[in-house]
């Protein structure tokens, strides 16, 4: 199966006003729950792949990010559509873990536990170190104009530059059904 990994904030739900801490404050992107259920029916797995610092930093429980997860999970079944695995580096930037993006962590264990070909995935993400995480781990890599990055240009958004860019997950969807199929 074609595996594509989403960042969380910014690709599925909606980016800013804090951290999501329990399941009431999950709010979705237009189209995006949709957006799964079409990769999924045209082939594609879906990990989701996200840093969440509130954890380290005592804004979220690990059980309140569990239940938004749960909600995430939830709601994308309702929509049609499944996501095989959601992988979480709850540190805060100064702890200096492996798992963080920018670097590939979450990526690389998701392909250790799932037997994913990282060569063969892509990887979805609306900041530069969504990319850089993704690129280091070998995926294709699509940037997302939905969240944190609002607009991109090649001179000032820096190494490694994503593979292509889209407004947002819908449209991303669009052009992996109709080219990688």
């Amino acid at each position: 199966m074609k595996t594509i990994f989403l960042d969380r904030d910014g690709v599925i739900t909606v980016e800013g006003g804090g951290y999501v801490s329990c399941p009431a404050d999950v709010r979705y992107l237009p189209g995006a729950l949709g957006a799964i259920a079409r990769l999924n029916k045209a082939g594609w797995q879906v990990v989701i792949y996200t840093n969440q610092s509130g954890v380290g930093r005592g804004y979220i429980t690990p059980e309140g990010l569990a239940a938004v997860h749960k909600k995430l999970l939830s709601d994308t079944n309702i929509a049609g559509g499944t996501i095989l695995a959601i992988y979480v580096c709850p540190h805060k930037p100064d702890d200096y873990c492996t798992c963080r993006k920018p670097l590939p962590g979450m990526l690389l264990q998701a392909a250790e536990e799932h037997s994913l070909d990282l060569s063969l995935a892509w990887a979805a993400g609306d900041t530069a170190r969504d990319i850089a995480a993704a690129s280091v781990a070998g995926t294709r890599t699509a940037l997302l104009l939905s969240g944190h990055t609002r607009a991109y240009e090649a001179s000032t958004f820096g190494e490694p530059r994503p593979t292509i860019v889209c407004a947002d997950l819908p449209s991303l969807v669009d052009y992996l059904v109709t080219t990688q199929s």
